[in-house]
């Protein structure tokens, strides 16, 4: 049996845990730099607020309803997330982090203990809220993507009470019957057109399909994730998250910068993220893509980008931080008002299967990395980083309705006062 376990409109929700003033009220979560909103809480739901439009095309609406409106605080939802899992993770033999708020759990030993699956399910959701305040979903099938289906109907469909399983032929037609084939697991809404046209509409639509076919029409995926609705487990952790081939961090900037310090300092930070994320998938890159660039609609557009060819493969902050340095000449231009900057990891390998260069020595440092990752991940990102990241502040992005990150800052760490 697997089971999915998420959080319900998670931004929205971990404003609430350290704000109990704000619990029983709406409350949305913009994007970066305040852009659109991102996440809305049940209760904003039923106000019809659009997500993923414009903060400005809705502010008359929220100031309206009184809603409650939040910045986007990473570094509070990380040390959540992280907590959540932890929790989750003590109720079954395999856990799959699949993302920040979403968690596949596969039961094997626990199987035989368990006897009633929807009871287990408010366990894990009493329990999570109980040590977290976070309200979290929870679907049971016997494979990931039927999980998933359980999860969807457990939040969206009405009947359920935030657990639902799948556990037999009724229970399987039940939620399938009544689910988009864009809600299923992989297909999404610019595959759901396509089988439109073919007359699948429903989940139980697309289960009815051989997979053989499905496979010569649209692909390998595809025709997996028919077999999974009908109940044959044959994905893997690998098959739904493999590395990435390629890994960016990019970012407009709260204002325009134009400044030479301020652009190179936000390009080391995007350097630091990029090399913290090919360490944490155990691959190296052969090239780095550096950019900026101006708004699109500004008048005179420009955009300055560069290649670096590295001599060995790399993932030490250090080198890639050095490689911008030399090139950051060709990318900035005096008199330029810089709106978006960004780095590429290219051409990635594994460092498992790294071929050494006879007459390029490695100029990485991977003790020193592996101390700065330990003290980052104990301490919080970014305790420990390069002093060229930290030259000028300017070009970070807007945060105006930022809440305290209680968890992360000792001066922002919740006080109780006694009378």
């Amino acid at each position: 049996m697997y089971a999915l376990v998420d959080a319900v409109a998670f931004y929205a929700s971990a404003e609430k845990v350290f704000d109990p003033a704000i619990r029983s009220k709406p409350v949305v979560v913009l994007t970066n730099n305040d852009g659109c909103v991102c996440a809305v809480c049940p209760i904003a739901r039923h106000l019809n607020i659009p997500k993923f439009g414009p903060y400005f095309k809705v502010k008359h609406l929220l100031e309206q309803h009184k809603v409650v409106v939040r910045s986007s605080n990473y570094e509070l939802y990380a040390d959540l997330s992280a907590k959540m899992m932890n929790i989750i993770g003590r109720f079954c033999d395999t856990q799959y982090i699949y993302s920040i708020d979403e968690s596949f759990l596969h039961f094997n030993g626990y199987t035989p203990l368990i006897q009633n699956w929807h009871e287990y399910g408010h366990t894990i959701r009493r329990t999570v809220w109980r040590e977290t305040k976070l309200p979290v979903g929870v679907g049971f099938g016997p494979t990931p993507t039927l999980a998933k289906a359980a999860n969807h109907a457990a939040k969206k469909l009405s009947g359920f009470d935030g657990v639902a399983v799948i556990n037999n032929e009724q229970s399987r037609q039940a939620v399938l019957q009544r689910m988009s084939c864009a809600d299923v697991w992989g297909i999404g809404k610019r595959l759901a057109k396509k089988l439109n046209i073919m007359n699948i509409h429903t989940a139980w639509d697309l289960a009815q399909q051989n997979p053989k076919t499905m496979r010569r029409a649209f692909s390998v995926v595809v025709e997996r994730t028919v077999s999974e609705l009908n109940g044959i487990a044959c994905l893997t952790w690998d098959d739904v998250r493999q590395d990435k081939r390629e890994i960016y961090s990019t970012r407009s900037f709260g204002e325009r910068i134009s400044e030479p310090t301020a652009l190179k300092t936000a390009l080391i930070n995007h350097v630091t993220t990029v090399a913290s994320k090919l360490r944490g998938q155990r691959s190296l890159a052969k090239q780095l893509y550096i950019f900026a660039a101006t708004g699109k609609h500004e008048d005179r557009y420009c955009k300055k980008s560069f290649i670096y060819k590295f001599a060995t493969p790399t993932n030490d902050t250090c080198v890639m931080a050095n490689a911008v340095s030399e090139v950051f000449t060709h990318i900035y231009q005096p008199g330029v008002r810089f709106y978006k900057c960004g780095v590429g990891a290219l051409e990635l390998t594994s460092v498992q299967y790294q071929q050494n260069d006879l007459f390029s020595q490695s100029a990485d440092n991977p003790k020193l990395m592996q101390c700065l990752d330990t003290i980052n991940n104990r301490y919080g990102k970014g305790i420990l980083t390069l002093a060229s990241s930290k030259l000028n502040q300017g070009w970070h992005m807007n945060r105006d309705y930022l809440s305290p990150q209680y968890t992360t800052r000792w001066h922002d760490i919740p006080q109780i006062h006694c009378k």
